[in-house]
């Protein structure tokens, strides 16, 4: 039996993506050109590698056994085929990347968008996600996130500066409630909360006193997955809430949110574009890694 490489890859993505439409739409193709990769592999297998129901697609234990096995190899080509076309030295392709989106100055248009312009060959795609996932078994070619989340065996290039977390209310809001001295009253105040997902439990808010870090669940009056809902509730004076400083920065110079608690709130390493370490570097990466190492020195 003759192996169809380009098949296991198709396979690879319905795995990855538990889903026929979202694996289609990353390849570019129709959703019918997938499900008919997918038989056509089954065929050659003789044995059923997904179970199809009209809602989600999932692994059979062939298909499990499959993945697992074939997905290394699968990574090793890719890297093989993008070293091969390193060899023209030339930014060129589609670039993928999964950014936090709470990375404001990575997300916030002018540096990206001089990139595309000194790289006209290159074309972006960019997936907003707070989801914490394996950026190479999802094929992507960089993530943006907290160096403090990224995995230890990859390459990490600073895009920010020191961040940190603040919580901040309206100026209405502290009139009428007052304003709160420690963390710890929080848990009697109104508060708007953040979380990734409805199926992931509210972020506890993370302060330190004496060098000594502590979190703290408070009573959320709203949660919300989404951080320019929770800004503009805090501004209308439905609560206090927390996050990163540079998300409240515009409102904050409106004199529509006032931060409090400073003193509890410590700096903590910035934002990191990440990728893993490989032996040749994609020119569209080194490209965008370039970039963005000679923007923030202009910046400074």
């Amino acid at each position: 039996m003759q192996s169809d490489f380009n098949a296991l890859a198709v396979f690879a993505l319905v795995a990855q993506e538990k889903s026929f439409r979202a694996a289609a739409d990353r390849l570019g193709v129709t959703r019918s050109a997938v499900s008919q990769t997918i038989r056509k592999l089954e065929e050659a297998l003789g044995i059923a590698l997904v179970s199809r129901t009209t809602r989600s697609v999932a692994l059979t234990e062939a298909g499990a056994r499959l993945y697992s096995d074939a997905q290394p190899a699968l990574i090793e080509m890719q890297a093989a085929w993008e070293a091969a076309a390193n060899l023209t030295g030339h930014p060129q392709g589609r670039l993928t990347l999964a950014v936090s989106s709470i990375a404001e100055s990575f997300l916030s248009g002018p540096m990206l968008a001089s990139f595309l312009d000194a790289n006209p060959d290159v074309k972006l795609h960019v997936t907003v996600t707070d989801d914490e996932f394996d950026i190479v078994a999802h094929g992507y070619d960089a993530g943006v996130r907290l160096g403090e989340v990224i995995a230890q065996d990859m390459i990490a290039v600073p895009v920010s500066a020191e961040q940190r977390q603040i919580a901040v209310a309206s100026p209405a809001y502290l009139k009428k409630y007052g304003i709160p001295s420690h963390p710890s009253e929080l848990a009697s105040r109104r508060c708007i909360g953040w979380q990734i997902s409805a199926h992931v439990a509210p972020y506890r808010w993370e302060f330190a006193e004496n060098g000594r870090e502590f979190s703290v669940t408070v009573a959320d009056t709203v949660t919300t997955t989404d951080m320019g809902l929770m800004i503009k509730l805090a501004v209308a004076g439905a609560g206090i809430s927390f996050g990163m400083e540079e998300s409240f920065k515009p409102a904050i110079a409106r004199d529509e949110l006032v931060p409090v608690l400073e003193e509890f709130c410590p700096h903590f390493p910035g934002f990191y574009l990440y990728y893993p370490s490989r032996r040749n570097m994609a020119p569209k990466l080194r490209a965008l890694v370039d970039h963005l190492q000679d923007y923030r020195k202009q910046a400074l």
